[in-house]
């Protein structure tokens, strides 16, 4: 096989409105030429060429994007040496849009771009082209591959990262302050002239923004902006291609820019004086008015506390910042009255609570303004001389006394008489009364320490023209105590004395109290009374510490001759007036032991060990009342018990009225009681007995003869009791025997349906139209029945 070099001729072809570049990968072609050039890679023409390895061979394209001709836009031409002209080849076109974007004529080899093409879709383009012989099917140049590279034209304006940018800057603040940075993109080829070099700058927004052509950095480009003056500023940004160029695309946004809130404004108070009214009545932490000091400034830097700095009240009002509203609350700190002060003057201060120390040239941030309060009169009630009273009263003194005076008058202006009175809750016995018109306490009832020491009553102090304006004052009062009781014996004093006792033998000591008080302590004397001074068998001895013995007077007691001593004794103390009382101790006379130990006394006062007491013989008393009351009426018990009840029950009644609570089964019951056995004794069991007691003898009951029919109900209750009379069976005489029994005295005769069925013949009705309109309905009844009949 004969292996031959073979090439292919690259035509290049520049039409009118358009231009194509075929280079070598070492350099790039620049401009026009002006005819075809036909390269020709040959290895049998050495004449003219140096054979060169493929690397270095045309293989590379260029082509401009966005073609808008009527034809296709053509690329080049491939051209091997092996081809004659006499159609024997066919050159083939594969790779990134062969048959699509790029055809070629598969005789000449001319290849042709079918649509416009987009650089910033697809740059490059890689293809491989081949020339094969179209008889036999074989390649006659090896495949070889080539780039066709799509030239940018400036077709792409700028774009912005985002439609619309926000952003923000404090006011005041310096030329130069960065805002905020913008940016925009070109998707044309940076690589390739002018057309991706963006240059921005300013539309809208001038003199307070200014925008740095290359960085797209937004800064402040005027002095001490205002928020309080303008808040909002709309700044356009254009960024424009080929470097600012005329003839180059550009792209807008819109950037809205808020200046931010310092604080640069003080507060200010729109009025220089306030004025407020407030009764006096008002209570303490009551609101009495508003004022506010207006700042431009927001949020925190428009905080202001409010404060009272001088004034001739400000211990009498306070001042309290509303944090929502930032208004100073004036409040009343103490009870006001209209009689000592109608006018306060205060002087209030507002503060920023945040300031900011880069603009306090602008002045102090704080303001003041005068308040004036006025004070309203109001109708108080009456005001006591004092909140409480404290009287002191003798328990002695008579009824009506006073005790003490209270004292109230009404504050207001118009100094409105006052009347007095107790309220009757706090005395509820009414021992102390009051003088309406002065307010002088005196007393309606006795007074007495020893029951009650202290009083506690309330006053009430009202004004005359207007009851509803009263007030209220305690008044404590003391009863103090006088000598008005006697002192009296500690306890009920019983003693004994041995028979073989000895004269001055200690036998009770005695001790006393009184109710009464006393400052120094009580001093109580004893002596025997006066009465039993002479012939005394006992003395007294007063020991001088409110104590007194009892001494025997002579030697041995006789219990049989005297068994009992009442010895008076009389007590006295020592206060003014002295008060004194005779207390009576009881002596019994007692057999006693050789070492005085008692063993027995006449009187039960003093038991003896074996002796009973007197709840016990009590006791014992009523067992055996009680055991003689049982006996006694068992006896009569079963003295009138002489028959024996058959039925014990709730129904067995003395009388002998028994009920069997018999109920009947209908008409169809054949077995019940048949009331015609009343009128035919013939039917009654021969047998039958009574059943509520246990017969003694057994007596064949007699047969009464039949009763004819419509007998008088007279004659029969007469036969009936006469049979009674001589039954010895019969029921007692107390027993009650009913007999339903109906006569035949009335007109009507029965109207029960028992016998209607035993009726002979029809009966007339006719006579109960006589009867009255009572009876009309049923003579209606009866009647038309009458007269149906005989129709």
């Amino acid at each position: 096989m004969m292996i031959t070099y073979h090439c292919f001729w690259l035509l290049f072809w520049v039409g009118q409105p358009h231009q194509s570049f075929s280079s070598p990968l070492s350099k790039r072609t620049r401009g026009f030429p002006e005819k075809e050039k036909v390269l020709e890679l040959s290895g049998n023409n050495r004449k003219e060429f140096t054979r060169s390895k493929r690397s270095w061979m045309w293989n590379q394209f260029f082509l401009l994007e966005e073609y808008t001709g009527s034809d296709y836009q053509y690329v080049g031409k491939l051209h091997s040496d092996q081809d004659r002209g006499d159609g024997s080849l066919k050159y083939i076109l594969s790779g990134d849009g062969a048959g699509d974007l790029f055809i070629i004529n598969e005789n000449t080899g001319d290849i042709q771009a079918t649509k416009r093409l987009d650089r910033e879709e697809k740059p490059v383009y890689i293809l491989r082209a081949q020339a094969i012989n179209r008889r036999t099917g074989r390649p006659v140049e090896p495949e070889s591959e080539f780039i066709i590279k799509i030239h940018d034209i400036n077709d792409n304006e700028p774009m912005f990262t985002k439609d619309v940018y926000n952003a923000s800057v404090p006011e005041m603040s310096d030329v130069g302050t960065f805002v905020v940075q913008v940016t925009a993109t070109d998707a044309d080829d940076p690589t390739y002239g002018n057309s991706a070099k963006v240059v921005y700058s300013i539309l809208q927004g001038q003199p307070y923004f200014s925008v740095e052509s290359e960085s797209g950095i937004i800064k402040t480009a005027l002095l001490n902006m205002d928020r309080e003056n303008r808040e909002q500023y709309q700044v356009v940004i254009q960024a424009k291609d080929m470097g600012g160029q005329m003839g180059g695309l550009s792209g807008t946004t819109t950037v809205n820019i808020t200046l931010t809130d310092v604080n640069d404004n003080p507060p200010r108070f729109p009025q220089s004086t306030y004025q407020f009214k407030t009764p006096e009545s008002a209570p303490p932490e009551s609101p009495i008015g508003r004022i506010k000091a207006n700042d431009a400034d927001v949020g925190e830097n428009a905080e202001i506390e409010y404060s009272i700095t001088e004034g001739d009240g400000s211990d009498m009002f306070g001042v309290i910042t509303d944090k929502d509203t930032q208004e100073g609350i004036i409040t009343v700190k103490k009870a006001l009255d209209f009689e000592k002060k109608k006018l306060y003057t205060l002087k209030v201060e507002a503060i920023n609570t945040h300031v900011d120390p880069r603009f306090l040239y602008l002045g102090p941030f704080k303001d003041s303004t005068t308040v004036r309060i006025l004070v309203e009169d109001v109708d108080e009630p009456p005001v006591f001389s004092r909140p409480a009273y404290i009287l002191e009263v003798k328990e002695d003194v008579p009824i009506n006394s006073i005790i003490g005076t209270v004292t109230a008058q009404d504050p207001d202006v118009a100094k409105n008489p006052v009347k007095y009175s107790v309220d009757r809750h706090t005395d509820m016995d009414r021992v102390f009364n009051i003088n309406s018109g002065n307010g002088s306490i005196f007393t309606s009832k006795p007074l007495d320490r020893e029951t009650s020491l202290w009083h506690n009553i309330t006053v009430i102090a009202a004004e005359i023209n207007n009851p509803k304006q009263s007030s209220r004052v305690p008044v404590f009062i003391k009863v103090l105590d006088v000598n008005d009781n006697a002192p009296e014996f500690a306890m009920f004093y019983e003693t004994f004395v041995c028979e073989n006792a000895k004269a001055e033998q200690l036998i009770q000591t005695l001790s006393a109290v009184d109710k009464d008080d006393s400052f120094s302590g009580h001093q109580f004397s004893f002596s025997l009374a006066p009465e039993a001074t002479s012939g005394s068998n006992f003395t007294i001895q007063d020991n001088r510490d409110n104590t007194a013995g009892i001494f025997t007077r002579k030697n041995r007691y006789n219990r049989h001759e005297m068994s009992t001593y009442l010895l008076p004794v009389v007590i006295s103390d020592s206060d003014y007036p002295v008060q004194s009382s005779t207390e009576t101790v009881t002596i019994r006379v007692c057999a006693c032991d050789h070492r005085g130990k008692m063993q027995s006394c006449n009187a039960e006062a003093l038991i003896h060990p074996t002796g009973l007491s007197t709840g016990a013989l009590i006791a014992i008393l009523l067992c055996i009342i009680i055991l003689l009351v049982t006996v006694v009426l068992f006896a009569a018990l079963k003295r009138q018990r002489k028959k024996e009840p058959l039925i014990i029950s709730k129904e067995d009644i003395r009388d002998n009225i028994v009920s069997y609570n018999d109920e009947g089964g209908g008409e169809e019951d054949t077995q019940a009681f048949d009331i015609g056995t009343l009128r035919n004794p013939e039917a009654i069991e021969d047998n039958k007995l009574r059943r509520d007691i246990v017969p003694e003898a057994l007596f064949m009951p007699r047969r009464t003869p039949a009763v004819r029919d419509n007998t008088d109900v007279r004659d029969f209750i007469n036969q009936r009791l006469k049979e009674n009379d001589t039954d010895p069976t019969a029921p007692p005489y107390d027993s009650l025997a009913t007999y339903a029994y109906e006569g035949n005295g009335s007109v009507a005769e029965s109207l029960s349906s028992l016998e209607s069925v035993t009726t002979d013949g029809d009966q007339d009705y006719d006579y109960l139209s006589d009867w009255g309109p009572r009876f009309k309905k049923l003579a209606d009844m009866y009647g038309s029945v009458d007269s149906d009949k005989d129709s």
